[in-house]
């Protein structure tokens, strides 16, 4: 199936669709990952299928992935109205999207993200487990605004962001749920670099493509698993517990 070139930054005629939001596309050696929900793009269970196969895609054809999100919506999190619905529909959808963060964060091949807008809740997730993650300079918020909403954080994600975030920001960050812009944000940890909103895909595609061409993946890979492993596996340990803990619902 096609998808049309207004969509999505990255597409072309030759871009294929994993599910009706999410495209892929190989260019040279890098495989370019699209989420565009023509919304705010939310994180569902069909999503992060799609997301899965695509990755699955890449570590049989790629050395280096780029993942973006649609122009000023990178992700707004989880869909709420999955959160909403249940305990057990809640717990279910936060353990797919944090299996997906973690394979991304323990990602054989280098995954660069093109953070295009707005990153909240589970979207400041995502851009945490990325290894570089280039923002467009426009007008957005990104951040985990869990405790703004109600949410209480896992000691999962928590984790996560005493890794990836700075920690000057750690505090801020998770427990006053500030938001960031594109620019404050590298500050924070989220992101890394910012570029004007035009040359986002220029941005990601070049970074993406000098990591493929400039690293032993097989070094990298071994590498990612000392640097990341500890944490890795810490996390792992955590999400059974928080599963069964997480009410995805307003804290009464």
């Amino acid at each position: 199936m096609m998808v049309q070139a207004t969509v999505a930054i990255f597409s072309s005629p030759m871009t294929e669709t994993t599910s009706p939001s999410v495209s892929y596309e190989l260019t040279g050696d890098v495989a370019v990952v699209h989420l565009d929900d023509g919304k705010v793009n939310v994180l569902s269970h069909e999503i992060i299928s799609a997301l899965h196969e695509s990755l699955d895609r890449a570590e049989q054809e790629a050395r280096a992935v780029v993942m973006a999100g649609r122009p000023g919506k990178f992700s707004a999190g989880f869909d709420l109205k999955v959160m909403q619905a249940g305990p057990q529909e809640a717990g279910n959808l936060f353990r797919a999207g944090m299996d997906l963060f973690l394979r991304l964060y323990e990602f054989p091949l280098p995954v660069v993200a093109a953070c295009t807008g707005h990153a909240l809740a589970a979207g400041a997730i995502w851009l945490m487990c990325c290894d570089v993650r280039i923002g467009a300079d426009v007008q957005a918020k990104i951040g985990l605004n869990e405790t703004a909403i109600g949410m209480v954080l896992p000691p999962s994600v928590v984790t996560l962001a005493r890794d990836r975030l700075s920690p000057r920001h750690v505090h801020s960050s998770v427990l006053l749920a500030r938001l960031y812009s594109p620019q404050s944000a590298i500050d924070a940890g989220y992101l890394d670099w910012v570029v004007p909103a035009g040359e986002l895909e220029q941005a990601a595609l070049a970074e993406a493509a000098g990591l493929a061409g400039s690293l032993s993946i097989d070094a990298f890979a071994g590498t990612r698993r000392v640097v990341r492993g500890p944490v890795a596996r810490a996390v792992h340990q955590m999400l059974d517990g928080d599963t069964d803990s997480f009410t995805g619902g307003l804290v009464t």
